[in-house]
């Protein structure tokens, strides 16, 4: 995935929040940003080589709800 320079710059400065569920030594810390335009970024700490994921507000929205829900406990 290509990222934009607009993109990456906001990426950059981006207010991050760890999910209080993430690993305390550092470990399976997953991050998320609330960006312009109503998307948001996702990101994995053990993996800071790869671009976070881009999502729009709906999807990001739907998918937290879901996992609210339990709809993702497999």
């Amino acid at each position: 995935m290509k990222i934009g320079d607009e993109l990456r710059a906001e990426l950059e400065t981006a207010q991050w929040t760890k999910s209080t569920l993430s690993g305390p030594d550092g470990g399976d810390c997953l991050y998320a940003a609330k960006l312009s335009g109503d998307r948001y970024a996702v990101r994995d700490s053990e993996q800071p080589d790869v671009p976070p994921i881009i999502l729009r507000g709906g999807v990001f929205r739907a998918f937290v709800g879901g996992a609210k829900l339990g709809e993702f406990d497999f």
